[in-house]
């Protein structure tokens, strides 16, 4: 198995396609990054910029650049030694257009008759013999209309069966004669009868543990790995499949056992699956543990206390998660409870009442703690749920104890989808609608992370680095994805108002003064992403202000959004941009804390890149990534930009900390081409002791020959008089700082000379040192 040192993601797409991949790989390649690292690339629905709704599986989307656009990114960057990584999508397929999406077309045409009724879940009898698609709106009657051959509701086209249009028969008749049946798009909540991704409607869950689904799914995939087109895969979302563990060893068994990663989040302790065939996870675990190392815990109190003051009482992290995600099963993921509801003998009938069980299963589902069980494996969980459901509702002791005992069996059908839909809760009810809510610090909610968690000292982060190392050395690091809430440069500028708590409530309430929007919990989320991506376009901050205040759902919502609020909320966000007193605290609070921000973002690159594990880059992020959540973290990027400087800084130009952000790019290709050229010097990690004054405001560790020295919690440093006696000492031989080219004769180094020109430090052997 070929494993990778680093990774670069790059987002395919129509505006950036595989062509235009094989054109950076040598910017790739100079950047220092080992492997080139694509999003999903099968055939996706018309327009998708992202590619996680594959409409079929069997060839290359053409709008990606099809079979010859990967043959050629793959020659460009085989040509320059780089390893090629590919992101795939087992879970689910795409619906939104029936006519592209190949095995769902099959299954409305013939229904239960078709050859591809095996390869969805969907419940039959619940539907009255028909798949129910959530389309409709609000209409009394639906506009229906037959149009060559097919049944059209505005621009959207579904077939008719053979021979049930052939009579003259009206829309509205042909339609009753289908094997589905359009509904209003509301009914989805709790009606619908298919398995999907989430609750997101136009993705329809697969059952790739049926070995020909598998296999027809996984055709062009496995001939990547075979005709040498790629040397791993990244497996999006396994949470959702029915088992995911069998899952990884029938793709290692048709991959030869190429490398994989697994898009898992997990929760506190939680480790991975050892019996999975997999490297690891996609990095949101590393994420999380870099970011907490540059939070100042001494600015807990005063954050907690203006929470309080926001929200008008305190606010718990796990009793809001059990309303966020309580909300959630009894809201927009209805349908998946009454569907287990069903799996355990339930008989099929419409909505009624609430049974005991049902309402005991939602309790279940809003107390699990992580994002599910791969039985045996975890049942602890369960029974952890179990206790916790019947703290909040011990009415239902009974239903619970009884409900444990089926859930706990591991072939039990409702044990199976049980598993399947905790981790659809966890995710809806934490990270898209509490993470909105609970924003004492911006910079907590983030993928992967526990917001309850503050910050992590220095030897807390040291063991878990350690703990990577021993366990999945070649799991995936990250601080930027396509799927983050938040750039990790706006997250690192964030994380310093945890060192100016004071100055941060003087403005927040003054800003809330000026541009009053009546939820105090939105209005700091807002004003801290404001600040955390500025300079931002209006076009940019008023989109992000749409998605975050919805997500929350608190004052307004996707489905019914108010209209007051949400004019108040945009005029909160022009006022950054049009009110000088507003733009005065904000240019007040940025003069503040931007340099701090900058060392936080350099220190946290370096500690990923060169921190057990394989560092990733996101496309882009070798400079300021300064986006907030999706799509606004998928834009174009400027490749020729980021040439230009590389240029200039492998040309002997050390850059200044500012705005152009070429200081990361030093960082990042300077750490990358270490990590490629000298792997020999990052075959272990031991923390190395800071000695001095000011020894809690750097992290440093030896990787076994490169030795990463950082600066946290920046501003409390200089307030305190910088280095001063700060020391750290090594082996008395020569090292080079990479980043500088500096030369030093090793043993004991003052951190006040070695971070002269940079928080940061990147310290090697002289290549020509034998010793």
């Amino acid at each position: 198995m070929r494993l990778p040192v680093s990774t670069y993601r790059l987002q395919i797409r129509h505006a950036f396609d595989l062509n235009n991949a094989a054109t950076i790989a040598a910017y790739v390649h100079d950047l220092g990054a080992d492997w080139v690292y694509f999003s999903p690339l099968l055939s996706a629905e018309p327009g998708s910029d992202h590619g996680y709704d594959v409409v079929d599986h069997s060839h290359v989307d053409p709008a990606r650049g099809g079979a010859a656009g990967l043959d050629a990114a793959v020659a460009a960057a085989r040509g320059h030694g780089l390893g090629v990584l590919i992101d795939i999508v087992p879970n689910h397929v795409g619906v939104a257009s029936a006519k592209h999406s190949l095995w769902w077309w099959n299954l409305l045409t013939f229904g239960q008759e078709s050859r591809y009724a095996g390869a969805f879940d969907v419940d039959w009898a619940f539907g009255g013999g028909k798949v129910r698609v959530p389309v409709l709106g609000d209409e009394e009657t639906p506009e229906l209309r037959i149009e060559n051959g097919e049944l059209r509701y505005y621009d959207q086209r579904f077939p008719i069966a053979p021979g049930t249009a052939d009579d003259g028969a009206s829309p509205e008749t042909v339609h009753a004669r289908q094997h589905y049946e359009l509904i209003n798009w509301r009914r989805a909540d709790a009606e619908l009868n298919y398995r999907r991704f989430f609750a997101v409607n136009t993705l329809a869950g697969i059952r790739v543990e049926t070995p020909w689904v598998f296999d027809e799914s996984h055709a062009e995939i496995t001939r990547w790995i075979t005709a040498g087109l790629a040397d791993g895969l990244r497996v999006d979302h396994p949470d959702g499949l029915a088992d995911p563990g069998g899952y990884l060893d029938s793709l290692a068994a048709a991959t030869g056992g190429a490398y994989v990663l697994v898009e898992k989040i997990l929760e506190g302790d939680e480790q991975l699956p050892i019996a999975w065939a997999a490297a690891g996870t996609t990095g949101y675990d590393a994420l999380a543990e870099i970011d907490r190392l540059f939070v100042d815990p001494a600015g807990q109190s005063v954050l907690d206390a203006l929470d309080s003051r926001l929200n008008d009482e305190p606010v718990s992290w796990p009793e809001l998660i059990h309303r966020t995600k309580r909300g959630i099963v009894d809201g927009i993921l209805r349908s998946e409870v009454l569907r287990l509801e069903r799996d355990l003998g339930a008989p099929v009938a419409e909505l009624g009442a609430m049974s005991p069980i049902s309402d005991a299963l939602a309790e279940l589902l809003a107390c699990f703690p992580v994002y599910r069980s791969y039985l045996p494996l975890g049942i602890e969980h369960l029974h952890a749920a179990a206790r916790l459901a019947v703290e909040y509702r011990p009415e239902l002791a009974v239903e619970v104890t009884a409900l444990v005992e089926v859930l706990s069996r591991p072939e039990h059908p409702a044990a199976i989808r049980f598993q399947q839909t905790s981790g659809m809760v966890m995710a809806k009810g934490v990270e898209d609608t509490a993470f909105y809510r609970y924003t004492r610090l911006g910079s907590l909610t983030e993928v992967g992370a526990d917001p309850a968690e503050f910050s992590i000292a220095i030897d807390d982060f040291h063991r878990r680095q350690q703990n990577r190392q021993a366990s999945f050395p070649a799991s995936m690091t990250t601080l930027s994805t396509h799927d983050t809430k938040r750039g990790e440069d706006v997250r690192a500028r964030i994380s310093v108002l945890a060192e100016l708590p004071q100055d941060w409530r003087r403005t927040l309430l003054e800003l809330r003064e000026l541009a009053p929007l009546d939820d105090g919990p939105l209005e700091q989320l807002l004003w801290e992403a404001i600040v955390g991506a500025w300079p931002a376009s209006r076009e940019r901050l008023h989109a992000y202000a749409e998605k975050a205040a919805r997500e929350a759902g608190t004052s307004t919502t996707w489905s019914a959004p108010s209209e007051d609020f949400e004019q108040r909320m945009h005029h909160l966000v022009d006022s950054a941009f049009d009110d000088p007193r507003v733009r005065g605290l904000l240019d007040t609070l940025l003069g503040n804390i931007r340099a701090a921000g900058w060392s936080n973002s350099l220190a946290a690159k370096l500690v990923q890149l060169t921190a057990p594990g394989v560092p990733d880059v996101y496309q882009g992020s070798e400079l300021w990534e300064t986006s907030l959540v999706d799509p606004d973290n998928r834009r174009a990027v400027d490749f020729d930009l980021r040439q230009l400087y590389l240029a200039a800084i492998d040309g002997g130009a050390l850059p200044e900390i500012d705005e152009t952000g070429a200081v990361k790019l030093l960082v990042t290709s300077r750490a990358l081409r270490l990590r490629r050229d000298r792997p020999e010097l990052f075959t272990r990690y031991a923390p190395l002791p800071v000695f001095g004054e000011a020894a809690e405001n750097a992290i440093v560790f030896d990787r076994g020959g490169a030795v990463t020295v950082a600066t946290r919690l920046p501003i409390a440093l200089w307030n305190s008089g910088g280095w001063r006696d700060t020391t750290i000492q090594l082996a008395g031989r020569p090292v080079v700082d990479v980043l500088t080219g500096r030369q030093f004769a090793g043993g004991v180094m003052a951190l006040a000379d070695l971070l002269s020109r940079y928080p940061v430090a990147l310290l090697a052997p002289l290549q020509d040192d034998k010793s």
